[in-house]
């Protein structure tokens, strides 16, 4: 008996046409993709901003000014002062000298860190440390200050930016070696009006700022410290 002719399989060609799409429309394919990706980013981002209130919301560290609790190449997300601020807070921020009276801590010690932008100049690098005191203008704030972060000075007279020249934060690193002063006696800023303020840091990813950081330290190897002695830039 022969074999049925009849029934035979679907040409070669018509085979090769399904498969192998038509450029158009491996085009609108990978259109789709870039769309989706671009959109899952745009929604995360939105997500955050909304949360956070403040633009970037991540930082990334570029030097070791906060170690150990934040280190070089963490991402830190930042929050707008005003929102959730403990208690005690001036402008939304809490230091570490009423922090140490109520309990209040971040990132392992008393009072919050900030995110400012140094003599509030919005063209220099932000920097993230943590906020001592609070001072009115024209204060003798010697007397308030920890004798281990003004230095040599021996007197209000002695010290930079004493009397404060306007109202605002004290504010210096947690790394207890390269920051053993307040940045007002190092000249990283002076007193930090509340306007300078970008936000509050709430909790760090480690590591994952390395992915902003590295770039640009391989193409500026001196770009980790151009504030001032031992301060930390923040790249937003």
């Amino acid at each position: 008996m022969g074999r049925d002719e009849s029934t035979s399989s679907t040409p070669s060609g018509e085979t090769d046409e399904s498969v192998d799409a038509s450029p158009a429309f491996r085009f609108g394919l990978y259109v789709r993709d870039i769309g989706t990706s671009v959109g899952a980013v745009l929604l995360v981002g939105a997500f955050l901003f909304a949360v956070s209130g403040v633009w970037p919301p991540l930082v990334a560290i570029e030097s070791g000014s906060m170690e150990p609790h934040i280190d070089t190449g963490d991402m830190v997300f930042v929050m707008d002062a005003d929102r959730f601020s403990g208690q005690e807070a001036r402008h939304g921020i809490v230091t570490a000298a009423a922090g140490a009276e109520t309990g209040y801590q971040t990132f392992q010690q008393p009072g919050d860190v900030i995110v400012f932008e140094p003599n509030g100049n919005e063209q220099r690098t932000p920097i993230i440390h943590r906020s001592m005191l609070w001072v009115d203008a024209g204060e003798n704030w010697y007397s308030r200050a920890n004798r281990e972060y003004v230095g040599s000075a021996d007197s209000c007279d002695e010290l930079r930016n004493c009397p404060a020249p306007h109202a605002g934060f004290i504010t210096k690193g947690d790394n207890k070696l390269t920051n053993n002063k307040y940045d007002q006696v190092t000249g990283a800023s002076t007193v930090v009006r509340p306007e300078w303020v970008i936000g509050t840091g709430t909790f760090r990813i480690p590591r994952l700022g390395y992915v902003r950081v590295q770039p640009s330290q391989l193409w500026h190897t001196s770009v980790s410290m151009p504030v001032g002695e031992g301060s930390a830039p923040a790249a937003t």
